[in-house]
């Protein structure tokens, strides 16, 4: 577990990183100590619309891995355009620590739907090489249930909505502990489940 103050700390180097490099295309060292998953998201505000996501979903030394996180969410998520330097003002960054990915077993997709949690849960899906991953509060923020989360999640890796019925598929969970900013450049808090 991380503090709110370790917290803010890989909030802020995370907008300063992706300021740097816009200003002088320079990547910045970071101050943080710790390994953990990491990923960094980029929202616009105030409509929350997803501007990039992107991170490590095993642990990584966060020095490198808060700054690479937030360069890759601004600058190399495929969804998106390259950030611009008018729209950093324009959105709010979150930093999610990630645990340890462990498989979930299960006999049936009944039973697996019993051994999820919206909120707690983030999930990882496998299947002959290709994988998709999402973050605890994504199926939070669509009023997702379980069934619509996975189907989102098949999608996601690029796999059949029902994917996750098949019994050659993998699918690992992990928790998060998010730190986020409340408005562009604004208080960092600590989004509790």
């Amino acid at each position: 577990m991380f503090s709110l103050k370790q917290g803010e700390k890989m909030v802020k180097i995370a907008r300063k990183a992706i300021e740097e490099y816009l200003r002088a295309e320079k990547r910045i060292d970071a101050d943080i100590e710790g390994r953990a998953g990491i990923f960094v998201t980029l929202e616009e505000y105030p409509s929350k619309e997803l501007r990039g996501c992107i991170g490590f979903p095993s642990p990584v030394d966060l020095k490198r891995g808060v700054v690479e996180a937030a360069l890759s969410a601004a600058f190399a998520d495929p969804r998106f355009p390259q950030l611009s330097y008018g729209e950093l003002s324009k959105i709010t960054i979150e930093v999610s620590l990630l645990s340890i990915p462990k498989k979930i077993s299960f006999s049936s997709p009944a039973q697996l739907l019993k051994k999820i949690e919206i909120g707690r849960d983030g999930l990882i899906i496998e299947k002959n090489g290709i994988s998709g991953l999402l973050l605890p509060q994504v199926p939070v923020e669509f009023n997702w249930s379980k069934e619509e989360y996975l189907m989102h999640l098949c999608l996601k890796a690029g796999l059949p909505p029902d994917a996750w019925k098949f019994p050659d598929v993998e699918i690992k969970s992990f928790r998060a502990q998010i730190f986020r900013e409340v408005s562009p450049e604004g208080r960092v808090v600590e989004v509790k489940k």
